[in-house]
């Protein structure tokens, strides 16, 4: 099959959200089904290609390699049978009135092989696949990186340098094609699961960030500007008058990258409010004048 870019085969720009691929795959499904279209052999093609297509993009992981390598490097490193390992459109078709199990086996040549994903027939098997811890810092992952990776397979030592895109969690895959074990049907593969570590200034969550300070009552109650670190560099930033103890402050666009769509998620700065533990003689009369004034 030609490799036409996904996103414009159903017809979505890049950083389409994950109900826009649900929705444009489902009526182009529906349009394209080859039960809908007897003998037709362009509905057949279209169908392959819109499927394939959204067993890519709407697996986080699979889309986040995708848009990271582009279409032709992508392919060089997913066969077929991997792009579709996982792959459940089951819920689509039968909303529909179709199987799924069926017309893959039809049209694919193979079926679904339990829940580890999907296979062909006639192969020899491949090789068992590999997988190995990559740790990364919290910087690493905000920004994106490439690591030098070493491990073993067939007793020998092999070293090789992988890139990490930027907005990779805890849990995420990298495939390394053809670097598992070995097999009739060729190599397996080696995975990566990724591991990021913590930050002392920052709290990730999800793909946003937080980031806490610290300022005096007074300031609180008056307003004031406060510089704060993003991984972007030191922003200043107004709190407003009046602001109370656990208000968040946003910064747009300064979280994670998103991975596998356009986009970053945002950074907050949590204000937390000091009370001093002692007051000096003057300060304790102006605070009693203030609350005698009801402030």
């Amino acid at each position: 099959m030609a490799h036409i870019d996904y996103y414009q085969l159903l017809g979505l720009k890049k950083g389409a959200s994950e109900d826009e691929i649900k929705k444009a795959y489902r009526k182009l499904a529906f349009k394209c089904h080859p039960d809908k279209n007897p003998g037709n052999k362009d509905a057949e093609e279209k169908f392959k290609q819109i499927s394939e297509a959204y067993a890519v993009l709407s697996d986080p992981q699979k889309r986040a390699q995708y848009d990271q390598f582009g279409s032709t490097d992508f392919h060089q490193r997913f066969s077929q049978e991997d792009i579709f390992r996982g792959f459940d459109a089951g819920d689509i078709f039968r909303d529909m009135g179709f199987g799924a199990d069926d017309i893959f086996a039809r049209i694919f040549g193979g079926g679904p092989q339990g829940r580890g994903g999907f296979g062909f027939s006639g192969r020899q098997r491949r090789g068992e696949d590999f997988s190995m811890e990559l740790h990364v810092t919290f910087q690493e992952a905000y920004h994106g990186c490439e690591k030098r990776v070493a491990f073993r397979r067939d007793g020998q030592r092999e070293e090789l340098s992988v890139k990490v895109p930027a907005g990779v969690v805890t849990g995420f895959k990298l495939r390394v094609p053809g670097k598992g074990g070995l097999g009739g049907g060729g190599a397996g593969d080696l995975y990566l699961v990724v591991t990021v570590g913590g930050d002392p200034i920052f709290i990730r969550e999800d793909d946003d960030i937080v980031v806490d300070r610290t300022i005096r009552f007074t300031e609180a109650a008056l307003g004031t500007s406060l510089e704060v670190p993003t991984p972007e560099g030191a922003k200043r930033i107004k709190v407003p008058a009046g602001i109370q103890p656990g208000t968040k402050v946003r910064l747009k666009g300064l979280g994670f990258p998103h991975l596998g769509r356009a986009g970053k998620g945002d950074l907050y700065v949590r204000v937390g409010v000091s009370v001093p533990e002692s007051l000096s003689a003057e300060q304790k009369t102006l605070l009693e004048e203030l609350h005698r004034r009801g402030v």
